[in-house]
């Protein structure tokens, strides 16, 4: 096996052990996003898991159920899409200069 060849499977090893770490750390980075101007706060990991939900008891009095579902539903969409958006940075920084611009990995 040329030098070459053993430089870059010695690259590709390294970037999956780093892969493994950024993977496992991205379950402790959280990220928290709120709609209703507060009223609704989730909070997400990098892995794309809900972690928390927390509702303001001033809406669940008002009794407005749609209002209180579409707020939920829209705090949770702006976490996840927040948690993908770092899950992604993170994951770039252990690929930058491996993979072609715009190669994505599957799952992220």
């Amino acid at each position: 096996m040329s030098l070459n060849m053993q430089g870059m499977l010695k690259q590709i090893q390294k970037m999956q052990a780093d892969m493994a770490k950024v993977q496992a750390e991205l379950e402790n980075k959280t990220v928290t996003e709120e709609s209703g101007g507060g009223m609704v706060m989730v909070t997400a990991n990098g892995k794309k898991e809900i972690l928390s939900i927390n509702i303001d008891p001033e809406i669940v009095k008002s009794g407005d159920k749609e209002m209180l579902e579409d707020l939920v539903v829209a705090a949770i969409n702006k976490a996840l899409q927040t948690a993908g958006k770092m899950a992604e940075e993170e994951i770039a920084s252990v690929t930058k200069g491996m993979l072609p611009p715009g190669m994505n990995i599957p799952g992220f």
